[in-house]
């Protein structure tokens, strides 16, 4: 049967200039960095969108099968692309139609100072946005003074740290009213288990803030607020704010001009200057139907999916803490479904485009809970003020490899990805101004959440 999501198409978009990164050149106020810094790189300039027509189906998918950097929106039957010149001749020879969309002119920036203090929660970089550092010291900062409600799990070690060279701990928070076998790694819990990550692909700014409010609003809440205190009271919430440390550490080393950087560091397989970046895309590389389509063998584009399913040391990281608070609720086989009573829910916020996805993204065919799936992906849209909501396939294009999908593949777990940010505005793209996190995104994004943990003892009854 034929499904197609209740809204309908999207208005043509205004120039992107705004909307996609140089909002990045206009808004950013104050500078800051945590850890060692990369060493400064010649930025690439101008940099263009490219409106390219690729509707869905065979076109948007041939679109990403050859690597471009294609964005997480879509206007009726056009895709857009961010790229260098270069890219407009590369897009012709491929066949496509590409028309310049909007230009960025190259900034002038300079890498912000390391800091002097080890941990600080209050450094900030772009006009606002919090550092690795600050993350991870707020982690620290609220297990300490909530005690009795948080607690912080290190899960792994990124790229960079496993090769010797920098780097950092994964690093976890478990949010509940702590009772007795609370927040282990264990997977008959007590409790059903809500998940929500951030910043899987480094330049998705909004969505490691987003994580950050969601904390603050869990403990701050707590004995407080009556709808925060029952949830805490009957369910774990686990936050990943940051899962790719060594790819945020490149985005804010460019300070008030933060670095586009969506893949991990991981340049064993390919060092790339001007033709692309160095990296894996984590939303590429896991197990569930790894190398199909939307994904790259170019290790200089920006769907790269690595040398192998679950290369990535954040990729294993994710996959074994999920497996270990988890229990798998569903048998082998794209459409056997998972138990009815399987707990638990798995939110990956991205951005931007305004969609709530869930799987199958590597197929348009329809999982064995596609029903419960669609309800709450239908519900979390309307509570959104009205986003668009379905399969990859239906809204955006098809990519495999997505956490989204192993989560239910391989556990059955109820799994979202939230593309957080409209298309175009003064509050959209991958770099909104720091003012956009408290008057536009939050707002919606809290009720979501709160909705979506709700959840979590019984998504598909």
């Amino acid at each position: 049967m034929s499904k197609r999501p209740d809204s309908g198409r999207r208005k043509p978009l205004a120039l992107l200039v705004a909307s996609v990164t140089s909002v990045a050149f206009l808004f950013g106020t104050s500078t800051g960095a945590a850890g060692p810094t990369p060493a400064p790189a010649a930025q690439p300039g101008p940099t263009y969108v490219y409106r390219v027509p690729a509707p869905l189906g065979q076109k948007a998918q041939d679109l990403l099968t050859r690597g471009f950097d294609v964005l997480e929106q879509r206007d009726g039957n056009d895709l857009f692309v961010l790229g260098s010149q270069d890219v407009l001749g590369q897009l012709r020879t491929a066949g496509f139609a590409p028309a310049i969309e909007s230009v960025m002119e190259a900034p002038q920036w300079a890498p912000p100072p390391v800091s002097a203090r080890a941990l600080d929660v209050n450094e900030t970089y772009y006009g606002g946005y919090h550092t690795l550092s600050a993350h991870f010291a707020h982690l620290d900062q609220v297990a300490s003074q909530h005690s009795n409600l948080a607690t912080v799990v290190d899960y792994g070690d990124s790229w960079k740290k496993t090769q010797g060279a920098g780097g950092y701990d994964l690093k976890a928070i478990c949010i509940t009213k702590k009772n007795a076998g609370d927040c282990e790694r264990r997977t008959d819990a007590p409790k059903p288990r809500f998940f929500v990550m951030g910043q899987l692909h480094a330049r998705e700014i909004t969505t490691g803030d987003m994580a950050w409010r969601w904390i603050d609003h869990l403990v701050n809440g707590y004995g407080t607020d009556s709808q925060v205190t029952s949830l805490l009271d009957s369910t774990e919430v686990w936050v990943v704010p940051i899962a790719n440390p060594d790819g945020v550490e490149i985005v804010q080393s460019g300070g008030d001009s933060p670095k586009l950087q969506r893949k991990n560091a991981d340049n064993a397989n390919g060092k790339c200057t001007s033709s692309g970046q160095s990296g894996i895309d984590l939303n590429r590389n896991t197990g569930s139907h790894f190398g199909g389509t939307g994904t790259s063998t170019n290790p200089c584009n920006e769907t790269y999916r690595g040398p192998s399913a679950d290369s990535e040391a954040e990729t294993k990281a994710l996959e074994s803490l999920w497996r270990s608070i988890y229990p798998d609720k569903r048998a082998p086989g794209d459409t056997a479904p998972a138990a009815a009573d399987t707990r638990g829910v798995v939110i990956s916020m991205h951005s931007y485009s305004n969609l709530v996805l869930f799987p199958w993204g590597w197929s348009t065919a329809d999982t064995g809970n596609d029903a419960p799936l669609r309800a709450m992906g239908k519900e979390m849209a309307r509570l959104a003020g009205g986003w668009r909501y379905g399969q990859p396939g239906e809204v955006l294009y098809n990519a495999a490899g997505a956490t989204d999908d192993w989560v239910y593949d391989d556990l059955g777990v109820a799994s979202f990805v939230w593309e957080i940010g409209a298309q175009s505005g003064s509050c959209s793209g991958f770099l909104p101004a720091y003012s956009c996190q408290a008057s536009t995104h939050w707002p919606k994004v809290k009720q979501m959440l709160l909705y979506a943990a709700g959840k979590a003892a019984a998504p598909y009854k």
